[in-house]
């Protein structure tokens, strides 16, 4: 399998395991030591980093850019998505309620601001973070033209998007939205059950998949779905020699046609190649559907 895939085909090329920074702030790296997983990450083939303008009570971004203002080389080498949309109530921000906020002065604000975080002039890949019951898609429409006209961001998508969230802000659009950042693993099948899957599939889409271990839950059993899959994972898991779980998973995802590009959001370097390792593993239809199996709780009729 290529490490790099052209997402939806449409000039982006991103690495076929994109390295997320949710927890960055939560790593307590030195800036060196993030210097070094940055560039463990590039070695192994793993060039794309996903954000968001929230993750760490906005912090991750600059964090990240930190290493970017001195080794202004790096940038060339690597990809950054990110996302806007989310208004979070905290002490930081005391609103009066969490919200949304898809209008267009606030996605140019909030862009501008991802770019001073970054130290960089240019996002490859803009994310709506959240589907906003308050959007007007044409104000998102013309954010998005406007960033595209200024060259601050390259291409744009959604994410955890429904099927009609998404054919809504496409028809107001004169850009192609190239991907929707889903929740997909073997302990989340919601996608493949509400038919975006099979949406993304017509429309040569490739989702990105968010928490592909399931937060963990494969591997700290809690309940009778976690053991069925952890059961199914090992059974599988045999056929190609070895006793990486997380491996297995990555493969399930990476072996379905509509070219899952899943995002692995471990700080551990170990962990990412275990997802990287995902990429020389050739899965045929029924080790795919033990693990499909054993996660609906069910056969497949």
């Amino acid at each position: 399998m290529e490490m790099t895939i052209s997402v939806s085909k449409s000039g982006l090329k991103f690495s076929r395991i994109v390295q997320g920074m949710m927890r960055l702030n939560q790593w307590n790296f030195t800036k060196t030591e993030l210097e070094e997983f940055v560039q463990k990450c590039i070695n192994l083939g793993v060039t794309t980093f996903d954000h968001a303008d929230i993750y760490g009570n906005h912090t991750c971004e600059a964090i990240f850019g930190n290493i970017l203002k001195d080794n202004p080389s790096l940038r060339n080498k690597i990809q950054i998505v990110t996302k806007c949309g989310i208004m979070l109530k905290n002490e930081k921000f005391p609103r009066r309620v969490a919200h949304y906020n898809t209008r267009k002065e606030h996605i140019l604000e909030s862009v501008d601001q991802s770019l001073k975080n970054f130290n960089t002039n240019y996002i490859d890949l803009l994310l709506i973070h959240r589907p906003d019951p308050f959007m007007n898609p044409e104000e998102i429409a013309e954010a998005f033209y406007q960033l595209s006209k200024a060259g601050k961001v390259l291409y744009f998508g959604v994410s955890n998007f429904t099927i009609q969230q998404f054919k809504t802000l496409q028809s107001k659009m004169n850009l192609n939205l190239v991907t929707n950042q889903i929740e997909i693993s073997p302990y989340n099948l919601e996608h493949f059950q509400n038919d975006n899957i099979y949406f993304l599939m017509e429309k040569n889409i490739n989702p990105m998949a968010w928490s592909p271990l399931a937060g963990g839950k494969l591997f700290n059993i809690n309940d009778d779905k976690g053991k069925r899959i952890t059961n199914a994972l090992k059974e599988v898991a045999k056929d190609f020699n070895t006793e990486s779980l997380d491996t297995i998973v990555y493969a399930w995802l990476l072996n379905h046609p509509v070219g899952i590009i899943p995002i692995s959001g471990s700080g551990k370097i170990q962990r990412l190649k275990n997802a990287v390792d995902a990429l020389e593993i050739k899965m045929d239809p029924e080790q795919w559907y033990i693990i499909y199996e054993a996660a609906l709780g069910q056969r497949v009729p």
